[in-house]
């Protein structure tokens, strides 16, 4: 059995799927353009691993691996990937990163925005608890 769709039919189905692509691009270009801040139920997250010495070094390693593509060894958000991306990647030494809470920044590699990723599935709640308090070691002197 042959099934055709109609033209009607299939012209809302096309106005609908191009309206999803210009909503899904526009929203990309708001998420680029806008500041990301983490709602404010993310500053009363806490940080369990605060203060641990061992949880940083290993969030150094994790850093190694999952983060210096983009925001480079050194956290300057200079990685090899960097130049690809828009927007830039965050330069975790800068105050604008620092002055966040623990869990302002838990809470933004948790969700992701592209480009961005989330790491909910990827890493661990430790993990990434150990990878802030690696990046709470780039802060400028």
């Amino acid at each position: 059995m042959k099934t055709t769709i109609q033209p009607p039919v299939l012209m809302t189905l096309l106005v609908i799927c191009g309206a999803i692509l210009f909503m899904s691009s526009t929203l990309k270009k708001v998420q680029q353009t806008t500041p990301w801040v983490a709602p404010s139920s993310a500053d009363t997250i806490k940080n369990p691993l605060k203060g641990n010495a061992q949880a940083a070094d290993e969030g150094k390693k994790l850093y190694a691996q999952n983060c210096a593509v983009c925001h480079g060894d050194k956290g300057k958000g200079d990685g090899i990937a960097a130049a690809g991306l828009n927007p830039k990647p965050a330069n975790h030494t800068s105050e604008k990163v620092q002055m966040q809470t623990d869990g302002a920044i838990f809470w933004k590699m948790t969700t992701g925005r592209p480009p961005m990723a989330s790491y909910a599935t990827t890493l661990s709640v430790t993990q990434r608890w150990q990878l802030v308090n690696f990046m709470r070691t780039l802060k400028k002197k």
